[in-house]
């Protein structure tokens, strides 16, 4: 596997195919690291190293002067010692700043907002003591401690687990530590009807993805390269990719619909997609789009249960001692059929789980069950 997902290292969408074969295969892809990585990708245990020249502005010669610095003198200690001893020509700030982006330098100086906040600094520093060597010039701080407040990084909080995701992608195209949609996984699970794998042109034949022409679902991800294109009548509609944690579907959104949701429909936004499927032979299934929620955490939902009628005693006394098992702090609604109205239980609030959704749906029916907060109640 390594060897082929080093085959296509040039081309991005091939190489998040085969590390999401990885995946399926229970195989770890390992983030870019300057004391592991090498220039293509490498087997490391019974997982692959990403490799560094799959990196966005970085280079093999400089790959290849980093590798053989580290064979030669050792591990780096930390990101000066690396900025110190190594002098190719082909180390610039640019491939500095993708290096520290993927994460390479995480194992020896973990905060990447630090880094990205003072790696110039650091880099100036040692080219102009570099120089002053040259000249066989010495510094006036060469036997003091101002010297290595030179090289010291700022003091700066670490980016956010998700931000820190989007910078991943941004150079090397993927998610390597993480999904910016796994906090949310269980929102995701409660709240959609369908994921991309289900309608997957791999897992299913053109017969079985014709039966889902026109299916209305909801689908949850992450929005992402979004384009804007006018109308015969210069009206504005979109073209958006929606990525969940299986992988990516296109959505097209119509003007009216674009109009509506317009500032929800952004790049990087953890959404919520009502719509129609349009399934054609080849091509990939593609999502029609007519409705557009942002994903909340589950902490501020709760649980919806329809009940054809108050008068079944019998239903809500198993309903109620099914809450009971999943104490937490989430409210319950109970509404019912007859009475066209919901009343929230004063004595019962739970832990909204995967396990208490399971039980309710086998109890109710998947239909009769949802976890939303006001803003999704339409959904």
């Amino acid at each position: 596997m390594t060897a082929l997902i080093t085959s296509v290292m040039g081309n991005t969408d091939k190489v998040v195919e085969y590390i999401r074969d990885c995946a399926n295969m229970n195989i770890k892809v390992l983030k870019p690291d300057i004391n592991k990585s090498f220039s293509k990708f490498s087997v490391e245990g019974q997982n692959i190293r990403f490799g560094l020249c799959a990196v966005k502005n970085v280079g093999e010669n400089v790959v290849n002067d980093i590798v053989m610095e580290r064979n030669l003198n050792g591990p780096f200690k930390d990101f000066v010692d690396f900025c110190k001893r190594i002098k190719s020509k082909d180390l610039n700030k640019r491939v500095i700043e993708s290096l520290i982006k993927c994460g390479a330098f995480d194992s020896i100086s973990p905060n990447r907002a630090q880094l990205l906040a003072g790696f110039e600094k650091i880099i100036n520093s040692i080219v102009e003591d570099r120089k002053k060597n040259l000249f066989g010039q010495m510094s006036l701080f060469d036997t003091t401690n101002e010297n290595e407040n030179l090289y010291s990084l700022p003091n700066v909080l670490e980016f956010k687990e998700k931000d820190k995701l989007f910078l991943e992608k941004e150079v090397l195209g993927m998610y390597i530590s993480g999904h910016p949609l796994a906090e949310y996984e269980k929102e995701l699970m409660i709240n959609t009807s369908i994921n991309t794998s289900i309608i997957s042109s791999e897992n299913l034949d053109y017969d079985q993805m014709k039966k889902l022409e026109n299916k209305e679902i909801v689908i949850g991800g992450i929005l992402i390269n979004k384009t804007i294109k006018p109308t015969k009548n210069n009206d504005m509609m979109a073209f958006v990719e929606i990525e969940d944690l299986y992988g990516v579907i296109e959505v097209i959104i119509f003007p009216s619909i674009f109009k509506k949701y317009m500032n929800l429909i952004k790049e990087d936004n953890i959404l919520y997609v009502k719509g129609k499927l349009s399934i054609k032979e080849d091509e990939n299934p593609k999502l029609i789009a007519s409705e557009f929620k942002e994903v909340v955490k589950i902490s501020d939902t709760s649980i919806y249960l329809r009940v054809d009628s108050i008068s079944n005693k019998e239903l809500i006394k198993t309903i109620k001692d099914t809450l009971k098992k999943y104490k937490g702090n989430s409210e319950v609604y109970l509404y019912f059929t007859d009475l066209k109205k919901a009343f929230k239980s004063e004595e019962i609030m739970v832990d909204i789980n995967e396990n208490l959704i399971y039980e309710l749906q086998k109890i109710l029916g998947r239909e009769n069950v949802k976890a939303k907060n006001k803003s999704l109640k339409d959904i």
